[in-house]
C-alpha cells in the first residue's frame, strides 16, 4: 500500500474551464505537478491561441 498516494474518486477532481474554447475540463495525473499552470484543455486550444493572436494583431 504506498503511502504517498492518495485515492481519488472521478467525481472529485478538480476541474478548470479552457481559456480558448471556454469547456470545462478536470484534472489529469500528467497535470499533477503543475496544474496552477495549466490553462488550455488540449494542445489544439494551446495552438489555437497563438494563431488567434497572430491574427489579431495584424
Amino acid at each position: 500500500m504506498p503511502s504517498a498516494a492518495v485515492a481519488r474518486k472521478k467525481e472529485n477532481l478538480p476541474s478548470k474551464t479552457c481559456a480558448v474554447c471556454g469547456r470545462p475540463f478536470t484534472w489529469r495525473k500528467k497535470w499533477e505537478r503543475c496544474w496552477d499552470h495549466v490553462r488550455y484543455c488540449s494542445e489544439a486550444c494551446r495552438a489555437g491561441r497563438a494563431k488567434r493572436v497572430a491574427q489579431s494583431s495584424q
